[in-house]
């Protein structure tokens, strides 16, 4: 079978095909088919570029590994990002443990300048060190349903969860969120802030965003943080 045949395959008809045995042929083109949004949720979970591609290249190798675990009673997309999001958490909980040990040393401690970047820097920086604040099983609920655009259903299998738990970690990762990034009055940085008199539009995972949805987007697609050329995306080992 050619590439150009492997190509109108449907994704559980190619795991089916790798599980059976065709040397990586089919997970090869199960790989190009999501490799990008598969790093775009990477990346907004760890919201570090090096980590969300370790995570989505332990992330394949493993589907690669255990596909015959894989029973059909979900889409493979749905499948694929349960992997891939369990990876990330994984390597979040290694680095927290690791920057742990590291806090006696301050010089070890990569603080950020905040007083020579753009506005939009700022804002990026405070958003980006709130959401890693709050609780894992929140800050995952939003970046599937607010940045990464699945539906609730879909995230709810994704995170193994009733529709109702992804509804309320939304909920409550906004009021979170809302909380963190108002600035106080007395606040040196109010200007740049999200909801200071200047503050650049916060995105889909700001305070302001839209409640969940029960119907959205084709799961993960691909946002504007998935790599843009090959060099950036993480090829997976024995999957070609």
């Amino acid at each position: 079978m050619t590439i150009e045949d492997l190509g109108e395959l449907d994704d559980a008809a190619l795991v089916a095909r790798h599980v059976v045995g065709d040397d990586g042929v089919a997970f090869g083109e199960l790989f190009r088919r999501h490799r990008d949004r598969m790093y775009a949720v990477a990346i907004r979970t760890c919201g570090n570029r090096e980590m969300a591609a370790d995570a989505v290249q332990e992330a394949f190798v493993s589907a690669f590994r255990r596909a015959d675990g894989y029973r059909g009673e979900a889409a493979v997309t749905t499948w694929l990002h349960r992997i891939v999001v369990n990876a990330c958490l994984d390597r979040l909980r290694r680095e927290r443990t690791a920057s742990v040990r590291r806090a006696g040393d301050l010089g070890e401690i990569d603080l950020p300048d905040r007083h020579d970047h753009h506005a939009a820097t700022e804002t990026a920086i405070v958003v980006r060190e709130a959401l890693a604040r709050l609780p894992e099983g929140q800050r995952t609920a939003l970046v599937l349903v607010d940045m990464q655009g699945l539906s609730v259903a879909e995230a709810a299998q994704v995170l193994g969860v009733a529709e109702g738990t992804v509804k309320s970690r939304c909920f409550r990762g906004r009021e979170a969120l809302a909380g963190m990034l108002r600035p106080a009055a007395d606040d040196p940085r109010r200007e740049v802030l999200p909801g200071g008199p200047r503050a650049e539009g916060l995105g889909a995972a700001g305070p302001g965003a839209a409640g969940p949805r029960t119907g959205g987007p084709q799961a993960g697609a691909v946002g504007a943080d998935g790599p843009t050329s090959a060099a950036e995306r993480p090829e997976p080992q024995g999957a070609s």
